[in-house]
């Protein structure tokens, strides 16, 4: 697989072409979420989590789980040719924006970690990244992290790191793909993804997810001072305001 994220990359007319991704088995929450306790989400960027299960982690309150969410990185590092928008101005900025979607997904409660860990560097601090999550899991949770080929270093670094982590304390893991949905080719999905199922969302949760989204408006633009294409335009927004979110695992 040719993991590139670059260009427009695949659309979402494609991917709801599919009939593999139209027909993925959709798993209950009850039976998604088992006997866990607590669900932790490990997010390499603040936004990543919420652009692939902010669903999930809605429903997951819903149905009593605790939710710990870990933004490895600030996010620090997304525009390195915009002087308006500092690393330091972004790292406060994208923190804001994260508790904003929290809050418009109801996760206003839930518990927040960050390793303030080096945009762009993930690689380099991987080992550590496992010891620290290692110490923060318990029996009983059920660890979300990046597809491990997701398509950028910081999301396979943190990857890696997870599948170690939640190893070592024998606790259960499943993987989100984000940039994934870039550049896999839909008719390589079935294999890559062989594991996946759908979480469906309904409307109202949709509408929620959509609402917390646009809280980061670093990301979509919605800012002055940003003079390029923002990270997530329209196009790839669309991947992630579907009725359902798939996790693989």
């Amino acid at each position: 697989m040719n993991r590139q994220i670059e260009g427009g990359g695949v659309t979402e007319a494609q991917w709801a072409a599919s009939p593999w991704l139209q027909t993925l088995p959709l798993a209950s929450p009850v039976a998604l979420f088992g006997g866990a306790r607590r669900l932790v989400v490990v997010s390499p960027h603040p936004d990543d989590e919420v652009l692939a299960c902010g669903g999930l982690m809605a429903l997951a309150h819903q149905a009593g789980l605790a939710i710990t969410v870990i933004s490895v990185t600030d996010g620090e590092a997304c525009y390195p040719d915009q002087p308006a928008w500092s690393p330091e101005r972004l790292r406060v900025a994208r923190a804001a924006e994260l508790d904003h979607a929290l809050h418009s997904l109801g996760l206003a409660s839930a518990a927040r970690i960050s390793w303030h860990i080096g945009d762009g560097a993930v690689t380099a601090s991987e080992v550590g990244i496992a010891e620290q999550l290692a110490a923060v899991l318990e029996p009983g949770d059920l660890v979300l992290a990046p597809w491990r080929f997701d398509g950028h270093p910081d999301h396979e670094a943190v990857a890696r790191a997870c599948v170690q982590a939640a190893t070592a304390r024998g606790v259960a893991l499943k993987e989100y793909p984000v940039w994934g949905w870039h550049w896999l080719d839909p008719q390589a999905a079935p294999t890559a993804w062989a594991t996946a199922t759908r979480v469906a969302l309904d409307d109202a949760l949709v509408e929620r997810k959509r609402g917390a989204i646009q809280q980061f408006v670093t990301q979509t633009g919605a800012v002055d001072g940003l003079d390029c294409e923002p990270i997530l335009p329209a196009a790839v927004l669309q991947r992630f305001e579907r009725n359902y979110e798939v996790l693989i695992g």
